[in-house]
């Protein structure tokens, strides 16, 4: 069970920087690893990166927002005060008053752009345009359908088509068609009523952001040269993911992280927050995350 403890601050790397957290991302793979609960086929995978009988991570978090405190004796272009975000991947420990993270995967904030807007943006927004720009190719007039158009990668990407020039539809429930269409849904289909096996249209681009989307009905919504993105894949999927599937880990790079956050300054991405708290509140947090009904993001400022 995650709770709050004193820890020690971490020391950073030659190449590191060690930054004063002032809001971190609580994500749906934050809950998986704080419960283990991998994907099919990835449990023992699981469990040996991240503990097989304790945590090996004991701090979670892997999107952050903060301001320098310290820099590690290689690092050059950070100094002591600079409004920095990235992520820190498997290394995770955003949730806590300081992380240290290596400069590759850090970067300037812009001006402008708060540390909770910051922090909510990075995972899902870099996630979806990897998927979309990087693994489909995505061209301005393009079709796309987004399952889960009202998570953390969801909302991301219903702007992120939509800022490529594509047509985009989102798939969601009832009470988050208001959002999904203000986010700049073409068309929004509620699940409720209309579930994925009753879908006829089809698609340039099926982007499934949640993980309930097998490759055989993936397919049977794309168009003849259509590409299936599956952001959460179990083991199978993944090593069935060819020629017009793709699957596997978005890539985490500092420019990346810069373009997301520009696209935040420059009002063309919109950061969708369910809930802010203070680290004390970090249990209420996850349990909204296990509901799996949180809507955007969860932030957390230590």
């Amino acid at each position: 069970m995650v709770h709050v403890a004193d820890v020690s601050t971490p020391t950073p790397g030659p190449r590191d920087v060690l930054i004063r957290v002032h809001a971190a991302a609580v994500t749906s793979v934050d809950g998986r690893i704080r419960a283990a609960n991998f994907p099919h086929g990835f449990a023992m995978l699981g469990r040996l990166a991240f503990g097989v009988r304790r945590p090996r991570r004991k701090v979670l978090g892997g999107a952050f927002s903060g301001v320098v405190e310290s820099v590690g004796t290689k690092v050059e272009g950070f100094a002591v005060g600079d409004a920095v975000g990235g992520m820190n991947s498997v290394k995770m420990g955003a949730h806590a008053e300081y992380v240290a993270a290596p400069v590759a995967k850090t970067t300037p904030l812009p001006a402008g752009v708060s540390h909770e807007d910051a922090a909510a943006i990075l995972f899902g927004g870099s996630t979806a345009l990897h998927f979309l720009r990087t693994r489909a190719s995505l061209q301005a007039g393009q079709s796309v359908l987004v399952n889960g158009a009202s998570g953390a990668v969801g909302t991301a990407a219903v702007q992120l088509v939509k800022h490529l020039g594509a047509i985009v539809t989102g798939v969601t429930s009832t009470p988050n068609i208001v959002l999904v269409t203000e986010l700049g849904a073409d068309h929004v289909i509620d699940y409720t009523v209309t579930p994925l096996s009753g879908i006829t249209e089809k698609y340039d681009v099926v982007f499934d952001t949640v993980g309930n989307v097998d490759i055989p009905t993936g397919r049977r919504l794309l168009t003849d040269n259509g590409v299936l993105l599956l952001a959460v894949a179990d083991l199978r999927q993944t090593i069935g993911a060819r020629g017009n599937v793709k699957a596997g880990p978005a890539s985490e790079k500092a420019q990346v992280f810069a373009e997301v956050l520009g696209l935040l300054a420059s009002g063309d991405l919109k950061a969708v927050i369910d809930q802010a708290a203070p680290l004390d509140d970090i249990v209420a947090l996850h349990t909204r995350v296990d509901s799996g009904r949180k809507v955007g993001n969860l932030v957390v400022t230590p």
